[in-house]
């Protein structure tokens, strides 16, 4: 079984659209392993990836202003 997100928001959002890694992976053109770590965050997203994650997801708002929501230059 695949690893919950560290992002709460994240994770409310994947369960409420039913998607899988794999799913979000093709949405956003990255491989699975890619999108699960920077689900959990052993990887740092690019802002790029971040805001593909948040549209392939339906999230909206803004991220917080913490570490967990960090992004690196692309």
């Amino acid at each position: 079984m695949a690893p919950n997100p560290q992002c709460a928001a994240l994770a409310a959002a994947k369960d409420k659209k039913g998607l899988s890694y794999t799913e979000i992976a093709q949405k956003i053109g990255k491989p699975e392993q890619h999108v699960v770590d920077v689900c959990t965050g052993k990887v740092t997203a690019t802002t790029d990836e971040f805001n593909a994650l948040a549209r392939a997801l339906d999230i909206t708002s803004p991220p917080p202003h913490d570490a967990a929501h960090a992004t690196k230059s692309a």
